[in-house]
């Protein structure tokens, strides 16, 4: 890899077993039935591990959005022209988009990062980190050399760290990228594309079968190393999926929970736990994505979304979503009251507790 690669992936750190533990006995002082909050109990858990404080808020929340172009459009992969990658990307910075303007709603910060945008961008909203002009076109030859793959991740990681934010979330803008994301979640899992390809933002059935077919022909023409992470995302992925996986990695990195958007926003994230996988412990995955590669990229994650609301925009969308079920996680381990604090003798959950099981309308 690179010295400067192997150097952040030294800072990831296992989460805090201590913390956690302490987190989870605390729970079980909360005048409630055991685990009856479910995944907002996991969760603040998982939130103690990172940080190692049992008490977190999610005072500052952050999206970072990275933006690119992909060669492969010229394979007529995508119902949408190059040039909406550039007004996008732009949008994205005045709350004009379905991600921006969930941010701005529920007070989000936002940053937009070019990282391989086709095209020069003079509006300052927009944080110049450009690697190139877009990348090759997959189908004929490597994305990009395995440096700017390289510089991609390093660059992601760096915005990731720069940024004060109590929690991170990772999304991004790049027309064609459903494209290189089901390839590179292909060449990851070695499976077959039609395994891993979807619509993406909505094409018609010939274009569907071509996407297909382009997947196809790239990872023969390329022959990307499925063990090699750098070595995939140079030949079939793009910059704006490389500075996604190192901005996860940048976040895990400042021990700062992380949260995966959808589709592409996961194949990102499946490449930073293949480079550290105990970067997985700083993700927080939000909605389940409508892509058909989303469920497989989680599945190698062992991770499970937590809001199932049929979206598949991209954009990070997910993220300012999943920032409020984190406030909420927060919410009920900073306020909720004790059984003693609540006047409650929760001597009635002791065989409970003993089985290590809660019993709802017949299950467990």
């Amino acid at each position: 890899m690179s010295i400067e690669l192997d150097s952040l992936l030294e800072k990831i750190k296992a989460p805090d077993q201590a913390a956690m533990d302490a987190a989870r006995a605390y729970q079980a002082t909360l005048a409630k039935p055991p685990e009856s909050l479910g995944r907002l109990e996991a969760l603040s858990i998982q939130l103690a591990g990172i940080t190692g404080k049992i008490h977190n808020r999610m005072e500052r929340t952050h999206l970072l959005v990275f933006a690119a172009d992909n060669g492969v459009v010229e394979e007529g992969v995508s119902s949408a022209p190059q040039s909406v990658t550039l007004q996008q990307t732009i949008n994205l910075t005045r709350a004009k988009t379905g991600a921006s303007t969930l941010c701005r709603h529920f007070g989000v910060g936002i940053t937009v990062c070019d990282v391989g945008v086709n095209a020069e961008i003079h509006d300052k909203a927009v944080l110049n980190r450009k690697i190139a002009y877009g990348t090759n076109n997959i189908a004929k030859m490597p994305a990009m050399t395995r440096e700017q793959a390289i510089t991609a991740i390093l660059t992601g990681a760096g915005v990731a760290i720069h940024t004060e934010a109590d929690a991170l979330g990772v999304g991004e803008m790049g027309i064609g990228n459903t494209t290189t994301s089901a390839a590179v979640l292909s060449a990851l899992l070695d499976v077959p594309p039609e395994q891993v390809t979807g619509r993406g933002g909505g094409i018609t059935d010939e274009a569907f079968q071509r996407k297909k077919e382009v997947i196809r022909r790239a990872i023969k023409t390329n022959r990307p190393d499925k063990t090699d992470v750098i070595d995939v995302l140079s030949k079939v992925g793009g910059l704006d999926i490389a500075a996604m996986c190192g901005a996860f990695l940048g976040a895990a990195a400042t021990r700062r929970p992380v949260v995966i958007d959808g589709f592409i926003s996961a194949v990102a994230a499946l490449c930073a736990v293949r480079l550290k996988p105990e970067a997985r412990h700083y993700l927080v995955p939000s909605h389940a994505s409508f892509e058909i590669g989303y469920t497989l990229a989680m599945q190698a994650m062992d991770l499970q979304p937590m809001l199932l609301l049929g979206m598949r925009l991209g954009e990070g969308s997910g993220c300012p979503l999943a920032f409020q079920v984190l406030d909420a996680a927060c919410a009920i381990i900073n306020e909720m009251a004790t059984f003693q604090q609540a006047g409650i003798d929760d001597g009635y959950l002791e065989e409970i507790r003993q089985g290590d099981k809660f019993t709802v309308e017949g299950r467990q």
